[in-house]
Protein backbone atom coordinates (compact mmCIF):
# COMPACT_ATOMS: atom_id res chain seq x y z
CA UNK A 1 0.00 0.00 0.00
CA UNK A 2 1.54 3.55 -0.79
CA UNK A 3 1.63 6.15 1.89
CA UNK A 4 0.21 9.47 1.00
CA UNK A 5 2.85 12.32 0.42
CA UNK A 6 2.11 15.53 0.09
CA UNK A 7 3.61 18.77 -0.59
CA UNK A 8 2.74 22.30 0.93
CA UNK A 9 3.36 25.43 -0.58
CA UNK A 10 3.76 27.79 2.47
CA UNK A 11 3.22 31.32 -0.19
CA UNK A 12 0.00 29.70 -1.27
CA UNK A 13 -0.95 28.22 2.16
CA UNK A 14 -0.27 32.29 3.91
CA UNK A 15 -1.25 34.64 0.99
CA UNK A 16 -5.05 35.29 1.88
CA UNK A 17 -4.46 35.19 5.63
CA UNK A 18 -5.13 39.02 6.15
CA UNK A 19 -6.02 38.89 10.03
CA UNK A 20 -3.79 39.72 13.14
CA UNK A 21 -3.09 36.64 14.37
CA UNK A 22 -3.24 32.85 13.09
CA UNK A 23 -1.67 30.14 13.97
CA UNK A 24 -2.17 26.26 12.89
CA UNK A 25 -0.28 22.47 12.30
CA UNK A 26 0.79 22.43 8.69
CA UNK A 27 1.89 18.98 9.59
CA UNK A 28 3.06 16.20 12.13
CA UNK A 29 6.46 14.09 12.08
CA UNK A 30 6.65 11.00 14.69
CA UNK A 31 5.87 13.49 18.12
CA UNK A 32 6.68 16.43 16.76
CA UNK A 33 4.78 19.16 14.69
CA UNK A 34 5.37 22.11 12.33
CA UNK A 35 3.32 24.95 13.32
CA UNK A 36 2.58 28.12 10.59
CA UNK A 37 2.12 31.48 12.35
CA UNK A 38 0.87 34.39 10.73
CA UNK A 39 0.76 37.72 12.74
CA UNK A 40 1.47 41.67 13.33
CA UNK A 41 1.19 42.60 16.59
CA UNK A 42 2.44 41.01 20.12
CA UNK A 43 1.49 37.52 21.84
CA UNK A 44 1.58 36.53 25.39
CA UNK A 45 4.53 35.99 28.20
CA UNK A 46 4.75 31.79 28.11
CA UNK A 47 7.21 28.94 28.04
CA UNK A 48 7.05 25.20 27.55
CA UNK A 49 8.44 23.76 30.66
CA UNK A 50 8.67 20.14 28.35
CA UNK A 51 9.59 21.24 25.06
CA UNK A 52 12.23 23.05 23.07
CA UNK A 53 10.47 25.54 20.10
CA UNK A 54 12.23 26.24 16.95
CA UNK A 55 11.20 29.42 14.81
CA UNK A 56 12.06 29.71 11.22
CA UNK A 57 11.07 32.97 9.32
CA UNK A 58 9.93 32.84 6.07
CA UNK A 59 8.53 36.40 5.80
CA UNK A 60 8.71 39.72 7.88
CA UNK A 61 10.95 39.78 11.04
CA UNK A 62 10.32 37.92 14.43
CA UNK A 63 10.65 39.58 17.63
CA UNK A 64 11.27 37.15 20.38
CA UNK A 65 11.55 38.94 23.81
CA UNK A 66 13.36 37.24 26.44
CA UNK A 67 12.59 38.12 30.64
CA UNK A 68 16.25 39.65 30.68
CA UNK A 69 15.23 42.49 28.73
CA UNK A 70 16.82 41.08 25.95
CA UNK A 71 15.22 40.78 22.25
CA UNK A 72 16.12 38.23 19.27
CA UNK A 73 15.55 39.82 16.15
CA UNK A 74 14.94 36.40 13.78
CA UNK A 75 14.58 37.58 9.48
CA UNK A 76 13.57 35.77 6.72
CA UNK A 77 15.59 32.59 6.14
CA UNK A 78 17.06 32.46 10.02
CA UNK A 79 16.39 30.31 12.94
CA UNK A 80 16.49 30.22 16.94
CA UNK A 81 16.09 27.88 19.06
CA UNK A 82 14.18 28.87 22.63
CA UNK A 83 14.90 25.82 24.99
CA UNK A 84 11.96 24.44 27.21
CA UNK A 85 11.60 26.21 29.93
CA UNK A 86 12.61 29.64 28.39
CA UNK A 87 10.20 32.19 29.34
CA UNK A 88 9.59 34.27 26.30
CA UNK A 89 7.32 35.96 24.23
CA UNK A 90 6.20 36.51 20.31
CA UNK A 91 5.71 39.61 18.31
CA UNK A 92 6.25 41.94 15.30
CA UNK A 93 5.87 45.26 13.87
CA UNK A 94 5.08 44.00 10.20
CA UNK A 95 3.28 41.24 8.84
CA UNK A 96 5.42 38.15 9.52
CA UNK A 97 5.00 34.90 8.72
CA UNK A 98 7.08 31.81 10.74
CA UNK A 99 7.14 28.05 10.87
CA UNK A 100 7.66 26.52 14.60
CA UNK A 101 8.79 23.02 15.45
CA UNK A 102 7.56 21.60 18.65
CA UNK A 103 6.33 18.55 20.38
CA UNK A 104 2.73 18.09 18.88
CA UNK A 105 1.79 18.13 22.78
CA UNK A 106 3.62 20.37 24.18
CA UNK A 107 2.46 22.51 27.00
CA UNK A 108 2.54 26.37 27.19
CA UNK A 109 2.09 28.24 30.63
CA UNK A 110 1.08 31.39 30.14
CA UNK A 111 2.66 34.01 32.75
CA UNK A 112 0.98 37.69 33.24
CA UNK A 113 3.03 40.50 32.59
CA UNK A 114 3.06 41.91 35.68
CA UNK A 115 5.28 38.76 37.14
CA UNK A 116 7.64 38.91 34.01
CA UNK A 117 9.29 42.25 34.89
Amino acid sequence: MMKTIEKINLSETTKQINVNHTNFVLDNANDHCVRIAVFKGEYQWHHHPDSDEIFMVIEGQLLIDLENDVTLEVNPNEIVKIPAGVLHRTRSNVRTVNLCFEREEAETVFMEKESVR
